[in-house]
């Protein structure tokens, strides 16, 4: 098997536990605090190996302008918003529940900006993977929105990843993954730490839990499972990648259950079975006719 064929299965590990990990870090230091921190880690990493193997950046104004903007989307306006829901009482599985609409959305508006097309089957599959995720999430992990607060800001952040994914699908350019990396992690930087600094205490309380949560969030959900998700989203339909988010919650689930012995719920054994299968009809049935 090829790397892009194991693509989509490492990306579904090492994303599916950034929210359970963020709220554990959370505990220990504000949230845009955090953010920047994991920001400021990611960059000091990369920029030595984009020193040693000196990758191509971007040739024009155009390209710049691009990938700080997916950049942004990202770092900044999805996470920055998904943490912020967090600290408004938001649970993990609340904000699981908002983001899952996001293939719904990129399903809708991607055929108005490029040749994609969503056929009958496709719709049937995402449907049923919106579906298994529900299942799942409200079985296994509860929906507690807390306030209006948390809501919109969890609002906010599927349409920030929406946006990033459609605008990476239409305008993307295939760019060195360092490249990227960098200059999307020094917007986010760039951006939350004047927000971090006039709105928060930014102070960290440094305990184990804490450090071995930061350093999944930079290695495994910045720098790996980010550089995948890119990847994926130029090389294949929009569409297809995105349901990949309706695993997401029942992978989460099958992590807590191992990891952590969190028990999961008969209900969310068969949630998982129909996003499953909703993502098939999805990623099977894409490119075929109606």
């Amino acid at each position: 098997m090829t790397l892009s064929r194991w693509a989509p299965l490492i990306f579904l590990l090492l994303w599916s536990g950034g929210f359970t990990v963020a709220k554990v870090g959370i505990h220990d230091a504000d949230p845009l605090t955090l953010l920047a921190l994991r920001y400021v880690c990611v960059v000091l990493l990369i920029a030595p190996l984009v020193l040693i193997f000196k990758p191509a950046f971007p040739k024009n104004r155009n390209e710049w302008l691009h990938t700080v903007f997916v950049g942004f989307l990202i770092q900044v306006i999805y996470f920055g918003t998904a943490y912020k829901s967090f600290e408004a009482g938001a649970s993990a599985g609340a904000v699981a529940l908002l983001t899952s609409l996001q293939p719904i959305l990129v399903a809708i508006i991607i055929p108005l900006l490029s040749d994609e097309t969503v056929n009958r089957r496709t719709w049937c599959g995402l449907l049923l993977g919106l579906l298994g995720s529900m299942v799942v999430i409200i079985a296994n992990m509860g929906v507690q929105l807390h306030s209006t607060v948390g809501l919109m800001f969890s609002i906010a952040a599927l349409f920030g990843i929406t946006l990033a994914t459609v605008w990476e699908k239409r305008f993307g350019v295939s760019q060195h993954p360092l490249t990227t990396n960098l200059i999307q992690y020094v917007t986010g930087a760039v951006c939350l730490l004047p927000l971090a600094f006039l709105t928060e205490t930014m102070s960290i309380n440094w305990t184990l839990p804490f450090g071995l949560a930061l350093f999944y969030l930079v290695v495994c959900n910045s720098i790996l499972a980010i550089s995948l998700l890119m990847v994926m989203i130029r090389k294949g339909e929009a569409t297809r990648v995105s349901a990949l988010f309706f695993l997401v919650p029942p992978t989460s689930a099958i992590l807590a259950m191992i990891f952590i012995s969190e028990p999961m719920a008969t209900a969310a054994w068969i949630g998982m079975l129909i996003a499953i299968l909703g993502v098939w009809l999805v990623t099977s049935g894409a490119n075929k006719a109606t």
